[in-house]
């Protein structure tokens, strides 16, 4: 199986998981007299097989991120880091510049009270650019790379 695959294998088993959460709370509690619509114990045990399933996959997608060269000088693992942090770089300054354009809406008249941004607007979006420019390059060699590398198999007992 590709990496790729396990990706998505492993998305599907959290969105089951999710499912499951949400159907076990409609059936967890019913009028006095009344049968649930899906008996708990059978989503209780559909639930431990999607846990274990979805356990399996992140231990074998970690360990292949790990051993799986991005560069020269990372791993996938570094590379996966890295992209995290150019979107939490990216989601921190675009936050900034929202507050700044929320405050400029609120003056309403001349005699109210002016804000002024503390900052340099142009350097920051100057600065998202480049961030989603990096962000874009490394995310597309890391999906080249997820469908190119075989997933690693679990080490034997």
């Amino acid at each position: 199986m590709k990496l790729a695959e396990a990706l998505i294998n492993r998305a599907d088993a959290q969105k089951r998981v999710q499912q499951l959460q949400a159907r076990l709370a409609r059936n967890a509690v019913v009028q006095e007299g009344e049968q649930p619509a899906e008996d708990p114990l059978e989503l209780f045990a559909e639930l431990d097989r999607v846990i274990a399933e979805l356990n399996r996959l992140v231990k074998q997608i970690n360990r292949t991120n790990s051993t799986i060269q991005f560069d020269d000088n990372r791993t996938l693992t570094d590379a996966l880091a890295d992209r995290d942090a150019l979107m939490t770089e990216r989601s921190v300054l675009n936050g900034v510049l929202t507050t700044i354009s929320n405050q400029n809406q609120f003056r309403y008249s001349r005699s109210e009270i002016k804000t002024v941004a503390t900052v340099d607007v142009r350097a920051i979006q100057q600065r998202i650019d480049d961030l989603s420019r990096q962000y874009r390059e490394i995310d597309a060699s890391i999906q080249q790379i997820n469908w190119q590398a075989d997933l690693i198999d679990e080490p034997s007992a």
